[in-house]
């Protein structure tokens, strides 16, 4: 079984998932438009060049999947975090900076009881995020 997670944007998914790849060192395996897709014919024109599905695979086998939604049906994110763990907290704290920059910072990348290294935020695309560096015994 694989669980994946998939993300809503208000039109900015092209950017989110190159940032995304950027930050994260994986890769973009999949990105189409709307105006691509074998119903492009029934697209509104506004909608054309939205993505009507990005797959991005990063290291260690996750997949973070996304789209862009229709203008007035998008949901904002509540109730869940895409949560990142790596094994070097220089990586992690990297990791976090770079997904808060523009974002909000929900609680400073810091160590805790559990890791050398935690932070949570709320990017700019409004996705929020747990950056954790595993213990040391737990990697």
């Amino acid at each position: 079984m694989q669980v994946t997670t998939h993300l809503a944007f208000s039109g900015n998914c092209k950017i989110a998932f190159e940032t995304y790849a950027k930050l994260l060192g994986g890769k973009i395996t999949f990105m189409m438009t709307q105006g691509e897709s074998p119903m492009a014919d029934q697209v509104p024109p506004a909608m054309k060049d939205k993505i009507m599905h990005a797959a991005l695979e990063v290291p260690g086998g996750g997949v973070i999947q996304g789209a862009d939604h229709p203008e007035g049906k998008e949901a904002k994110p509540h109730g869940f975090s895409v949560c990142v763990t790596v094994k070097d907290a220089a990586e992690a704290e990297r990791i976090f900076k770079g997904l808060s920059e523009g974002g909000k910072v929900q609680m400073e990348f810091q160590k805790t009881f559990w890791s050398p290294g935690f932070g949570m935020c709320i990017d700019k695309f409004e996705v929020p995020w747990m950056v954790n560096t595993a213990h040391e015994m737990a990697a």
